[in-house]
C-alpha cells in the first residue's frame, strides 16, 4: 500500500515495427499537450528504447490515486489497440529526490 506522496509510474509498451528516433519524437511531441493539465501529474519523461522497439514514459504523480485515475480501463484499451499489446505500468514510491539545487525528502 502506498502512502500519499510522490509516486513514480513507469509505463512501457512495444512498438512494432520499431520506429526511428525522429518518428517517435514526433509522435511524443504530438501527444505532449494532452498531459499538460492532468490533475496530479508533476512531470512526464517520454522513453524510447535505443532499438526503437519499445517506448513509454516515466511519470511523477502527487499520489497513486491521481495516477490510477489516468491509467484506467479505457486508457489501457486505447494503448493496447494502438500498439498491439497492453501497456505495462509499474508504481514506485519516491521517498528522496535529488536535483542540482537540493535534496528533498518526502
Amino acid at each position: 500500500m502506498y502512502r500519499d506522496g510522490v509516486i513514480v509510474a513507469i509505463v512501457r509498451f512495444p512498438i512494432d515495427p520499431a520506429l526511428p528516433a525522429d518518428d517517435v519524437r514526433a509522435m511524443f511531441e504530438a501527444s505532449a499537450p494532452a498531459y499538460q493539465k492532468l490533475p496530479g501529474l508533476l512531470r512526464k519523461h517520454y522513453l524510447r528504447a535505443e532499438d526503437g522497439a519499445s517506448a513509454g514514459g516515466v511519470y511523477l504523480w502527487e499520489s497513486r490515486a491521481a495516477a490510477e485515475a489516468v491509467y484506467d480501463a479505457a486508457w489501457r484499451s486505447r494503448l493496447t489497440e494502438k500498439y498491439g499489446a497492453p501497456p505495462i505500468v509499474e508504481y514506485f514510491e519516491s521517498p528522496v529526490s535529488v536535483d542540482p539545487e537540493r535534496i528533498t525528502v518526502e
